[in-house]
């Protein structure tokens, strides 16, 4: 158990230190929700005249429901960044050299989905901050019980940028692919328009964004944001982060996955 933490911290403060030397990274992760927030929100509303009711009591703006979106935007693409080392560290031969270590190869790979996941969760309330400057903020009761959804959803979207990165052989080839998931899963999703929404335009489109995972995320944390619970996101959100983590696991197994592969 010792060992465990131990190997946690480790892992968390490295990817910590990696974080604060990559100032770009946190500036990219910031600016791009903050230029959807403020720049194309007026644009799509005043478009549109789009604005919401349902499940709130009262109808609220459009940039104000797009903002669970834009924070589930920060940590699919944080999920990403994260995934996006581990290629690297795996050409570099220092994710090797972890998976070598007496710790279980499930928990040093959990390990690197919590910590990313804390970076992530880092800047979801610095966006959040910011937000509230220009006048779009929340109960403080909202402020907490986005947390546990923070977890939750980064830990899913982790694990699927982990396994992203298991079936990645070359650092030059992990862009194409993320422009295939990051986003489709993104436009593709509730974090721009609801589901009724997408319904007028195209029921197939609707169902599509009704089966992806990122669309319960986002609406875990947008009922927490109003301190409502979404028991069926958080049931979706928990089966996909399960699925994800269990194929990465298989991925990076030696006798199966990449390494095998490679060799």
């Amino acid at each position: 158990m010792k060992a465990a933490l131990i190997c946690l911290a480790a892992i968390v403060h490295r990817e910590a230190s990696r974080f604060v030397s990559q100032r770009g990274r946190f500036l990219a992760a910031i600016v791009r929700p903050l230029v959807w927030l403020i720049v194309f929100a007026a644009g799509f509303r005043a478009a549109l005249g789009l604005s919401i009711q349902p499940p709130y009591q009262t109808y609220i703006t459009y940039e104000v429901y797009i903002v669970p979106g834009l924070c589930g935007m920060i940590q699919l693409f944080s999920g990403m960044q994260s995934s996006l080392s581990l290629v690297y560290d795996r050409e570099m031969g220092s994710m090797r050299l972890l998976m070598t270590s007496p710790i279980p190869r499930w928990w040093l790979l959990f390990c690197k989905l919590f910590a990313s996941t804390t970076i992530s969760i880092f800047q979801v309330y610095t966006f959040l901050a910011i937000a509230a400057l220009t006048g779009i903020d929340f109960s403080f009761a909202g402020y907490v019980a986005i947390l546990p959804a923070l977890i939750l959803t980064g830990l899913m979207l982790g694990a699927l940028g982990l396994l992203l990165s298991s079936t990645i052989n070359q650092l030059e080839n992990f862009a194409g692919v993320m422009n295939f998931v990051i986003f489709p899963m993104f436009f593709l999703s509730t974090a721009l328009y609801p589901l009724w929404k997408m319904a007028e335009a195209s029921p197939l489109l609707r169902d599509i964004c009704a089966f992806n995972p990122f669309s319960h995320g986002v609406e875990l944390i947008r009922f927490a944001l109003y301190g409502q619970f979404n028991g069926m996101a958080l049931v979706w959100v928990l089966l996909a982060f399960g699925v994800f983590l269990g194929l990465s696991i298989l991925g990076y197994d030696p006798a199966r996955g990449i390494v095998r592969r490679k060799a």
